[in-house]
């Protein structure tokens, strides 16, 4: 059995989804920085355009929309044919977050929510998990969230995306582990973003989104399943999902006045 480790520049070349702004677009600095010639997809191809011109030649423009799998996967494809690698790195980054809840519930804003952040995933996973199996070899990062750990409030659909998203992850592994590709889960908590900028709420333990996609590029190549951060934000968001259901939402209803 082939055994899975972590993906290396000279392996092939890294891709990121939700590449046009927040940890995806920084990500791609980073991972440019540390030697990786990155294909960025997003919708927005002006600011996709904007980020490939900061590193002409390492930084690829491969504009699609993640809920279209025939996009996403010519996307891949003429990626690697610009680059004349495979994809040996693939971060599945892109998500989207509205506030909601049961007294303004919109069914179409919670579609959108799933199709993006669950769907777009799968639909990324299908364009390049195959070729990464058939070679024995590969990287595949899933962004997730601490918002998956638990249902939290203003987050229905948020929550029930990325606790999706942990499950996803964690089901693969079983099976990537075998054919030698390696699968982590990527958990953030608050990052100050453009989505986050929408908040009306503190945000404890908030990171700058430069040190967010370091942290990222640093636990994606130490190889551990899940990457996690900021730690004590996590452990505290961790410790809640053993809590019994009578003292988490009196506990978690007084922390964000939702009680």
């Amino acid at each position: 059995m082939t055994v899975p480790r972590p993906a290396r520049p000279e392996d092939g070349i890294a891709w990121i989804t939700g590449a046009s702004s927040g940890i995806g677009r920084q990500l791609a600095r980073e991972l440019v920085g540390r030697g990786w010639t990155v294909a960025a997809t997003a919708r927005r191809e002006a600011e996709l355009a904007t980020l490939a011109a900061e590193a002409p030649g390492r930084i690829l423009a491969a504009p699609a929309d993640v809920t279209d799998a025939q996009a996403v996967a010519a996307a891949v494809g003429e990626a690697q044919a610009a680059a004349g690698r495979p994809v040996a790195l693939a971060v599945l980054n892109a998500g989207t977050y509205v506030h909601d809840s049961a007294e303004r519930f919109d069914l179409e804003s919670f579609i959108r929510q799933i199709q993006v952040n669950v769907i777009g995933t799968a639909a990324a996973l299908a364009s390049v998990m195959p070729m990464m199996i058939a070679r024995r070899s590969g990287q595949i990062a899933v962004v997730s969230s601490v918002a998956g750990y638990r249902g939290l409030p203003r987050a229905i659909a948020y929550s029930a995306s990325k606790a999706a998203l942990i499950a996803l992850a964690e089901s693969l592994k079983f099976d990537l582990d075998r054919a030698g590709v390696m699968v982590n889960v990527v958990n953030p908590g608050f990052v100050k973003t453009p989505l986050t900028d929408r908040n009306d709420f503190p945000m404890p333990f908030l990171l700058p989104v430069e040190e967010a996609a370091r942290r990222i590029a640093d636990g994606l190549a130490r190889g551990r399943f899940e990457v996690a951060f900021p730690r004590r934000f996590a452990a505290i968001l961790k410790l809640m999902r053993v809590l019994p259901h009578a003292l988490y939402f009196p506990l978690v209803g007084r922390m964000t006045g939702r009680r």
